[in-house]
């Protein structure tokens, strides 16, 4: 089961700095929130998606997608980026907007695969909401830790 632990960094070197620490960014005192299986590529893409009212396509051809970070001969764990779009739905959305994403969101295949619910789902959205306007306040990005 795959480890996703999103969180926040001043920038992409210093969410790649992470890699350095044993244990990840909750290690490296970030502000994280911690997941398994949502996976930075697919499962972020197709949130995004649904909270712009976009296809999954163009969100997963947006700048910074599910962007790798670190060097893939070094192994897992990696770093992924996340949109700024989706950082920036993340913070603006409210509550009752995040339940209203949840029910689609958690109809992905990707989501369905791993058999999360709505209400578990719109607690994730919750979450990754927090976490992104905390990070827009400090002028900070999204990442996932992914380790494999």
């Amino acid at each position: 089961m795959p480890l996703c632990d999103y969180f926040s960094a001043a920038d992409d070197q210093s969410a790649v700095a992470v890699l350095q620490t044993p244990g990840g960014p909750g290690q490296a005192e970030l502000d994280v929130v911690y997941l398994k299986n949502i996976d930075p590529v697919v499962a972020i893409a197709k949130l995004e998606a649904v909270m712009t009212g976009c296809s999954y396509e163009e969100a997963s051809e947006r700048s910074r997608s599910g962007q790798l970070l670190s060097e893939p001969e070094d192994g897992p764990p990696f770093v992924v980026s996340l949109t700024d779009t989706l950082i920036g739905a993340l913070a603006a959305a409210s509550p009752d907007e995040l339940v209203r994403f949840a029910e689609p969101w958690s109809m992905t295949a990707e989501l369905r695969q791993i058999g999360l619910r709505v209400e578990v789902t719109a607690d994730v959205l919750g979450a990754l909401a927090g976490l992104a306007q905390r990070a827009q306040a400090c002028g900070q990005r999204l990442y996932c830790w992914w380790a494999l």
